[in-house]
């Protein structure tokens, strides 16, 4: 598979790179794999600070609110009754709970494969010669994008992210540069253009390449 690629100040390049086939011509039948790995990355991501308290953590409630017979209202013995308003919470978050799920290593490369395949029968892949940060700032960046002609939310995926390169991405809202082997489905599938260096490239065909399938 040939695709047009860019030279390092975003003019379009005379030679054309060429995708793997086995990374980036994939058929895609069923997309049960691809919830499953942005399913995992997302609970595996996911912060629990959701706690509420039980009629036993809640402060006071420790007399009876009136006496048991002769109100004719129904008998409680504290107000912190979980069918009160300001009582605790019957069945509420702990914090303990765990929302992390595990997928296998051959299934979230295959997962991987399968959103680069989505995205290159798309057209959102990009080849670029090379993404250099010289000074780490984000207006020749923006130059960049602007000169590709592409708009919505970028990923760039580069084969080293220094400090340099997080400098001249982190404060645009829509770009965000991963280096390319913590590249996963999530950031792939949400992304709406994937600007991928050569060197990138190359990092991604060996190591989802045919040779890694064996």
């Amino acid at each position: 598979m040939a695709i047009l690629t860019y030279t390092k100040t975003g003019n379009k390049a005379t030679t054309a790179a060429k995708l793997n086939k086995s990374v980036f011509g994939l058929e895609v039948k069923s997309h049960d794999l691809l919830k499953q790995a942005y399913l995992t990355l997302l609970g595996n991501s996911r912060v629990n600070l959701a706690v509420t308290k039980k009629r036993g953590e809640v402060r006071g409630g420790g007399r009876k609110p009136w006496r048991q017979k002769g109100t004719g209202r129904a008998r409680f013995g504290s107000s912190r009754n979980p069918i009160w308003r300001g009582g605790g919470i019957a069945f509420g978050p702990t914090g303990q709970e765990t929302y992390s799920r595990k997928l296998n290593t051959k299934a979230n490369r295959q997962a991987i494969r399968q959103a680069l395949s989505l995205s290159a029968d798309s057209g959102k892949i990009k080849v670029i010669e090379t993404f250099e940060c010289k000074d780490g700032k984000v207006g020749p960046t923006l130059k960049l994008i602007k000169k590709m002609d592409i708009v919505g939310n970028i990923l760039i995926v580069v084969s080293q992210k220094d400090q340099l390169v997080k400098r001249a991405t982190d404060n645009i809202p829509d770009i965000k540069a991963v280096q390319v082997n913590f590249l996963n489905v999530f950031e792939i599938l949400n992304a709406d253009h994937i600007v991928i260096s050569q060197k990138s490239l190359d990092v991604i065909n060996n190591w989802l390449g045919q040779k890694e399938q064996k």
